[in-house]
């Protein structure tokens, strides 16, 4: 398997499928309920579309949020496949405040060995590969050449230099067990600062170096967290399960993750 060839497809789909995300970005969208109550705009649909036709050449089966789903008794077969989230963060998308990301992962026997996470309000493209590293760099266009991005990308971590603890929190979850985290760090080090952020952003955060935990004992489902623990992952950091020192794994009976810790 050519894993070079299948992340140059992935980022070429993050950043199309984002482009159709940014075309109804700027329209007077109208936003669906699907039926757990979560929204859905036809920016998820576009994007999802998009990313499907990239990815259905590659004959590796994929696993997306807006896309058919595949019974376990099926997909427990599968070595490989795509876990994909085409709008991670619509909440955000439709708040109109840029933080939402394309998210494309790429899992062998139930661990993340790619990632690719796109952010078309500012064409930020992340991503990394298992014997890679993690890569962050701003783009706009397709590529046509792997190893001249990787050239031109910042390695992550980045070196940032902070005189404070961050911890990364979700703007729209902070369970009871995540304020005793907070505490927990407090008395550890002191002041600690909490940086806002949503989607899958939170975990590039870390893998960035702009934070150094995110913690999120709070629901969050499969699609959401591959192509970021991909990320993190590749860039020397965990992504553990609540209280664990086991690795969150995919391609689960129930799509929904436990609880993790990325540090």
């Amino acid at each position: 398997m050519n894993l070079k060839k299948l992340l140059k497809i992935a980022i070429n789909a993050s950043i199309e499928g984002g482009q159709e995300i940014i075309k109804v970005y700027e329209t007077e969208f109208e936003v669906e309920q699907k039926s757990d109550h979560t929204p859905l705009t036809l920016a998820d649909k576009n994007c999802n579309k998009v990313i499907e036709d990239f990815l259905l050449k590659t004959n590796i089966p994929i696993l997306s949020e807006e896309g058919n789903k595949v019974s376990y008794s099926e997909r427990k077969k599968w070595e490989y496949f795509w876990l994909v989230d085409p709008l991670d963060g619509t909440k955000e998308f439709v708040k109109r405040n840029g933080e939402f990301t394309v998210n494309i992962a790429l899992i062998h026997n139930r661990s993340p060995i790619m990632g690719v996470i796109f952010v078309p309000v500012d064409n930020v493209l992340y991503y990394a590969m298992e014997g890679l590293g993690s890569f962050k760099i701003n783009r706009s266009k397709i590529i046509n050449n792997l190893d001249s991005l990787i050239l031109d990308s910042k390695k992550l971590p980045l070196v940032d230099k902070r005189a404070s603890f961050v911890v990364v929190g979700s703007r729209s979850h902070m369970s009871s067990e995540t304020e005793v985290f907070f505490e927990n760090k407090k008395k550890e080090y002191g002041d600690i600062e909490v940086m806002a952020i949503g989607s899958s952003l939170k975990i590039c955060m870390v893998a960035e170096g702009k934070a150094d935990a995110y913690p999120r004992y709070a629901p969050t489902m499969e699609w959401d967290t591959g192509a970021g623990h991909a990320i993190a992952k590749m860039a020397g950091f965990s992504v553990l399960q609540y209280n664990t020192e086991k690795e969150v794994v995919y391609n689960k009976k129930d799509l929904l993750n436990p609880w993790f810790l990325v540090e």
